[in-house]
């Protein structure tokens, strides 16, 4: 009964990272929780001799969504870079809850519509982050374009991926490993906001960059 338990507990804690329609952080998280929560059924079950598993896997859960990445004084201190470099660009500087760095960049300074060329006032902004992923050669990126819902899923998918590459291959150019970046195109999928006036499908046209450096191996 024990193993049953065990397994189902971490079956259903695998089942959390795979859900369909999730943003990056939301993935993130969830893939944590669910390693986490794994685990946790495993060692509450032997503690408790079965009993445990249930509880273990929602501690181990709550755990786990952060253990995935660490948030170091590197990613703190590139934070605070970033954010000196885009003040007043309406460019969004955070630290999600799976620990990642986020930058949230508007169309307005990064592409003009319908192209994948970087504007001469994003290119600044992507220097200071060369900048600061060189320095921390440990960390790695994940670069997700989107669109609005203007035009159809042929133009904007390509479109997306497109402006996601073109971001990587700024940084790139300025010594950041090619394969410590990962892209990907999102089309009109993911909207913030309603695609239903100007100023909602400007806030959807974006690029969001996440840099995560990970735990540790345990020894």
């Amino acid at each position: 009964m024990r193993n049953k338990i065990i397994v189902s507990s971490i079956l259903v804690a695998f089942s959390l990272g795979g859900c369909a329609n999730m943003t990056e952080t939301q993935k993130g998280t969830a893939k944590g929780a669910a390693i986490g929560a794994g685990a946790g059924a495993v060692v509450g079950a032997i503690a408790g001799k079965g009993k445990g598993a249930a509880i273990g896997a929602v501690v181990g859960g709550a755990a786990g969504a952060v253990a995935g990445n660490v948030w170091s004084k590197r990613q703190e201190e590139q934070k605070r870079q970033m954010e000196e470099a885009t003040a007043g660009t309406g460019v969004a500087v955070t630290q999600t809850a799976d620990n990642r760095l986020k930058l949230d960049i508007p169309s307005d300074i990064s592409f003009a519509v319908g192209r994948a060329d970087i504007s001469p006032n994003f290119r600044s902004i992507l220097d200071t982050f060369a900048n600061g992923l060189v320095s921390n050669p440990a960390s790695n990126v994940t670069i997700i374009g989107h669109t609005d819902s203007t035009g159809s899923d042929a133009v904007n998918n390509p479109l997306s991926l497109n402006r996601a590459a073109s971001v990587r291959d700024y940084l790139t150019a300025r010594g950041v490993a090619f394969n410590r970046i990962a892209i990907d195109g999102r089309g009109s999928r993911e909207p913030l906001v309603a695609n239903d006036t100007t100023a909602n499908r400007a806030k959807n046209r974006r690029v969001e960059i996440y840099v995560a450096e990970p735990a540790p191996a345990a020894n």
